[in-house]
């Protein structure tokens, strides 16, 4: 075992199985037994403990800060919390049957009393619930067909279409592909609508390279170089190419060939990556250091990404 590995695997289980799954070559019965332990040990286990029985994380539907029931709730998905658990059932449940939009909410929303896993209006969002209602096993057909009327002419979505957008932005497409592509994992998609909408989403993203104007070839913003965790709605190259390759993308595409290479320029001499940003709001946890300290999950998720990019030259 490579030394890089061995710290990987030196973390907390929700580490631990995704690097036996990906990258370590662990049995199904190794890594079912450790991803089973994140509703018990560590990491997971402090975010079940701290719902309360209403449901609600931080007394919060919906926040600027990342301590409420939405955030908390993405963050068990990328964790890997199996559904299947009983700890994962009952605190979905209590979300599915007592969480409202209006709860928390220092503001009076339209959709106030709407249930959670209905959704709101912006796609950045509901893409992010029907990610993690479609992970938990829920039923978000609904908010799909919702999302998939509001795809734009150029493939992607832009929460901003409320005040005037009429192109799609980066952060808004990432978020609801992902759902998307969570919702046919859930559902197998017979219909086909699903994926085909997916794919455009995709698209808009690959005719840009992941990280260039279409116009004029610029970079689109500074930040989609610079890779975080959790990322959370924000958009950067790596999550791009991590979504590409659980949705099975051709590794050969030459199109996502410069943004592998922005992945590859960042390993550092020790075989490492770095945590680059960390974007601001409060968390009940804190998984790893600060800025520009090595980060295990950039690690992982870079790691596995160049391993399937890898596999087109073979």
């Amino acid at each position: 075992m490579d030394h890089v590995t061995a710290w990987l695997l030196d973390s907390d289980p929700a580490i631990r199985w995704q690097v036996l799954r990906d990258l370590a070559g662990g049995s199904p019965d190794d890594v079912a037994t450790e991803r089973s332990r994140i509703a018990t040990e560590g990491w997971g286990a402090r975010l079940l403990e701290l719902q309360a029985p209403d449901g609600l994380w931080a007394g919060n539907a919906f926040s600027q800060d990342h301590t409420d029931t939405f955030h908390v709730l993405e963050l068990l998905r990328r964790l890997g919390l199996d559904p299947a658990s009983e700890a994962a059932k009952r605190a979905i449940g209590r979300v599915r049957d007592h969480v409202t939009w209006g709860d928390g909410a220092w503001w009076n929303p339209p959709w106030a009393d709407k249930g959670f896993f209905e959704g709101e209006v912006e796609p950045c969002i509901n893409g992010n619930v029907v990610a993690t209602g479609a992970y938990f096993g829920l039923d978000m057909t609904p908010l799909v067909e919702r999302l998939l009327g509001e795809q734009l002419e150029d493939g992607g979505w832009n929460c901003e279409v409320e005040n005037g957008a009429t192109v799609s932005s980066f952060g808004t497409t990432i978020n609801v592909v992902e759902g998307l592509l969570e919702h046919e994992r859930a559902t197998g998609d017979p219909g086909e609508s699903v994926g085909e909408a997916r794919r455009r989403g995709e698209e808009y993203l690959l005719e840009r390279r992941l990280l260039r104007r279409k116009s004029t070839g610029e970079i689109i913003d500074p930040s989609f170089l610079a890779f975080s965790f959790p990322h959370w709605w924000h958009y950067d190259v790596l999550r791009a190419l991590d979504h590409l390759r659980e949705a099975g993308h051709d590794p050969a595409d030459p199109r996502i060939a410069e943004a592998v290479d922005v992945v590859e320029r960042n390993r550092g001499a020790d075989g490492r990556w770095m945590l680059q940003k960390v974007w601001e709001g409060e968390s009940h946890i804190q998984m790893e250091g600060a800025e520009r300290s090595p980060s295990r999950w950039i690690t992982l998720r870079a790691l596995r990404v160049l391993a399937w990019a890898s596999a087109a030259s073979r």
